[in-house]
């Protein structure tokens, strides 16, 4: 079973940590699925992904060759409870509140949790994921950037 890292944004947005984030897991031999919410955020996401610094191969899901995709971008929802994604990920990130369950961690090595500490209503879902992932058994660790670098709390 895998983990859930959570991350909690206080300095930046999560633009700027996604590629720091895909592109260890895509070095680790890991497909990676994005999981979103707002079909526009994940557009947005979509093209910073392919003019950001550095090359990250993905696509949105729906597209012909999900299955190929090294980082798919999907949103909440479209894939049947339970489904994983077409592109056979080993990791996992949601943004927004994106629902993750305990069962997909299972076939997981990691999940990603994403959250803007400047919103209380992202913190407020957050730690109800935290409850209902550590609940289930799921190992979870925090991590913050309120030192202005990432560092694991205990």
């Amino acid at each position: 079973m895998g983990n859930a890292l959570f991350y909690h944004l206080t300095r930046s947005p999560a633009e700027s940590l996604l590629p720091v984030l895909i592109g260890k897991s895509l070095a680790a031999g890991w497909h990676v699925e994005l999981r979103g919410t707002d079909p526009a955020r994940m557009e947005r996401l979509d093209l910073h992904l392919w003019q950001g610094d550095g090359f990250l191969p993905h696509g949105l899901a729906g597209g012909p060759h999900d299955a190929r995709q090294p980082v798919l971008l999907t949103l909440a929802g479209q894939m049947g409870a339970g489904q994983a994604a077409a592109n056979g990920p080993a990791c996992l990130m949601a943004l927004d509140g994106a629902e993750v369950a305990p069962t997909e961690i299972a076939g997981l090595e990691r999940a990603c949790i994403i959250f803007d500490g400047g919103d209380t209503a992202a913190t407020a879902r957050a730690r109800d994921q935290w409850r209902a992932l550590t609940g289930a058994g799921v190992a979870a660790e925090y991590w913050s950037e309120e030192s202005g670098r990432w560092e694991r709390k205990r």
